[in-house]
């Protein structure tokens, strides 16, 4: 069972004033409105509604987190063995992009988005997601414009892959490499972006998406026997 099958809802917030003081590791997940966000958090955490996959896009205007651990999830699950400390949080970004949210809503969503890509000192990556059909938008070269001087890594999933065939799914992936390559710092070193194939509905991709976020936030399964 993965560790991410843990994650309970923690604390929405709206302003940046109001983040959880907590100091544990956070990812976050970005992406537009109609990229299948929501749906991969869920599919990824075993939940089928932990994060609001509404029918109309754009409704979840909030930074949302979810808890990995903690002695509260363990009563809410009727573990045997209550966790007693949060080990990480994921962070559910507001959708970007849809037409019909109103002005103010996109300048306010806007700066929160920039300033806690930027500016989070407990952020340690991010999960861009995309459709795989359309990677790349402007939004999303924006966000990665945004979080790239970090320094911090960006693991972009290509959703929606289901509506590709294989020979399309190859190419999106080979493009998406070449536009991730591209980034390169002041002194010429690659960012470290990664990406992959990914589908909700079929399920694909969901194991290598899983062992990267736990890598990724510290929570890899090192306790594992080592093979003969």
């Amino acid at each position: 069972m993965s560790k991410l099958w843990q994650a309970r809802f923690f604390n929405t917030v709206n302003h940046l004033r109001d983040l959880p003081t907590t100091t544990v590791p956070e990812i976050a997940f970005a992406g537009r409105s109609n990229a299948g966000k929501s749906s991969a958090i869920n599919v990824l955490t075993n939940q089928k509604g932990l994060a609001f996959a509404s029918k109309t896009p754009g409704r979840t205007q909030h930074i949302n987190y979810f808890s990995i651990g903690g002695a509260h999830v363990g009563q809410h699950r009727h573990d045997a063995t209550i966790v007693e400390e949060i080990q990480a949080m994921l962070v559910d970004l507001p959708g970007y992009g849809y037409a019909e949210v109103s002005g103010s809503a996109k300048h306010h969503w806007q700066r929160l988005l920039g300033d806690y890509v930027q500016q989070r000192e407990q952020l340690v990556a991010l999960v861009l997601i995309m459709d795989a059909r359309r990677p790349f938008t402007e939004l999303d070269v924006q966000m990665l414009e945004w979080f790239a001087p970090t320094g911090k890594p960006i693991h972009c999933l290509l959703t929606k892959v289901d509506k590709l065939n294989r020979n399309e799914s190859t190419n999106a992936l080979r493009a998406a490499r070449a536009v991730l390559d591209s980034y390169e710092d002041e002194e010429g070193n690659p960012f470290p972006f990664t990406v992959q194939l990914f589908s909700s509905l079929k399920r694909i991709g969901v194991e290598e998406a899983d062992a990267k976020i736990l890598e990724l936030i510290g929570l890899s399964d090192t306790d594992k026997e080592p093979t003969p």
